[in-house]
């Protein structure tokens, strides 16, 4: 059994063990003393600054230690636009810090450190440390030129929004580029997602995933977030969101806070530009060069056309002053042409046709000597010829003594072939013989 209090032992209130604590933690050790941890749970209240002091285990994440810490309104005024003005951050939760801090206990809200200072350069290089960090690991993956390298198309009016639905930053992009004063028929789309605090990765990554399942609809992508609190870009400094930029197959164009602020999400895009209205101003720009391209070549082409015509024209009014005329002229000069050819002709003939007539008229002479001794020794030939078949014809023959004997018109040669009583015919020189062989 446990031992009854006595009456006499000392019992304390809680205020009085409060107090106690208090007494026991105001020394200087516990005074002004410089802290590193990470903010979380930070909101003002009447102008006070509230908030979580978290040690975390560097490689699981686990919370090692926690206090509650306060700024007192008379001083964060001075400290959060210090603290904003060297960083560019607001004092928001998530942001690692060094503060000058004293324990204090305060007897109804308990412990707490009450911060005095801030060290703006450690935040400043937490947050640089990490950027680097990110950045050299996207350098040895390989992936971090990869968006960069992308080319636009010429003129890109397909256009993929990945912002806050009802987001101001959201309205004025559309409302630049709807109005253009070049009127180019751009086609937009949001893909929603959430553009501050810890879900802003995820549902960015997230947009992008449905715009990449359709990307032979759209020319570029554009990330825009309007003006707000600086501190909020804290959150698009990770690296899943960055890798996820740098290998998307479409340019990207990265318009968030405003023209001093930078993001790793800078590094990795296609383009960054200070403002989502920027953003509209580059697309809207990049469509005015092509029509600026288009009406030069148009103007190059009247101009050569218009060159031409006139080249045309003023050669068309020499024809027609030389057109009277011409055709005499024309005339003229062939005639011209055609006598000298004439007279050449006649005296080229002259100097060859005259040997010619002379060479014929010897050739003709000695044709006809030539034809006479021939046409002799051919008459003589057929002299001779003539006076052998003479010697040689049956006349001759039968006026040498010999008869042809014929039946029915037809020599006989052989006596055996006539048959007895057949009526035969002796031809001699000077008459005919009928008789009957027996």
């Amino acid at each position: 059994m446990k031992k009854p209090l006595a009456m006499n032992e000392q019992t304390l209130t809680l205020l009085q063990l409060n107090q106690r604590i208090a007494a026991l933690m105001t020394v200087p050790d516990t005074q002004n003393v410089w802290v590193t941890a990470e903010l979380s749970d930070v909101s003002v209240r009447g102008g006070h600054c509230y908030m979580e002091l978290l040690q975390k285990h560097p490689d699981t994440g686990a919370t090692l230690a926690k206090a509650r810490g306060v700024i007192w309104a008379n001083i964060y005024s001075r400290l959060a636009v210090e603290f904003l003005n060297a960083t560019g951050q607001r004092f928001t939760s998530g942001l690692k810090v060094m503060v000058r801090a004293s324990a204090s206990m305060h007897p109804i809200y308990g412990m707490s450190l009450v911060i005095t200072a801030v060290n703006p350069e450690y935040t400043m290089g937490d947050l640089l440390r990490l950027r680097r960090e990110i950045l050299e690991r996207l350098q040895r993956e390989g992936i971090i030129e990869m968006n960069r390298q992308l080319d636009w198309c010429e003129v890109p009016l397909r256009i993929a929004v990945v912002s806050a639905r009802g987001a101001a930053g959201y309205g004025d992009f559309i409302n630049q580029l709807y109005s253009n004063s070049s009127h180019l028929n751009f086609k937009t789309q949001l893909f929603e997602a959430v553009m501050q605090g810890d879900r802003t990765p995820s549902t960015i990554i997230s947009a992008l995933n449905q715009i990449a399942m359709q990307q032979d609809e759209w020319d570029g992508v554009v990330i825009i977030r309007g003006g707000g609190a600086t501190s909020d870009l804290v959150a698009f400094e990770n690296y899943e969101l960055a890798a996820n930029i740098a290998q998307f197959p479409l340019p990207v164009i990265v318009g968030i806070g405003h023209e001093r602020d930078i993001t790793v999400l800078d590094y990795v895009a296609n383009m960054r530009v200070k403002t989502p209205t920027a953003a509209a101003e580059w697309l809207i720009n990049r469509g005015d060069i092509a029509l600026e391209h288009l009406r030069s070549m148009g103007a190059s082409i009247l101009q050569l056309v218009s060159d031409r015509i006139a080249g045309n024209k003023e050669q068309l009014s020499r024809y027609e002053v030389l057109l009277p005329t011409a055709p005499i002229t024309a005339v003229e000069r062939e005639s011209a042409r055609l006598r000298s050819d004439m007279l050449s002709l006649a005296q080229i003939g002259a100097r060859r046709i005259t040997p010619e007539l002379a060479r014929l008229d010897h050739i003709a002479g000695s044709i006809a000597s030539a034809t006479g001794v021939v046409l002799h020794r051919r008459n003589d030939q057929l002299n001779s010829m003539q006076a052998m078949l003479n010697a040689l014809s049956p006349e001759a023959t039968l006026r040498r003594g010999y008869s042809i004997t014929r039946v029915n018109g037809k020599a006989v040669t052989d006596a055996s072939h006539v048959p007895t009583g057949t009526k035969i015919e002796t031809t001699l020189a000077n008459g005919t013989i009928t008789s009957v062989k027996q």
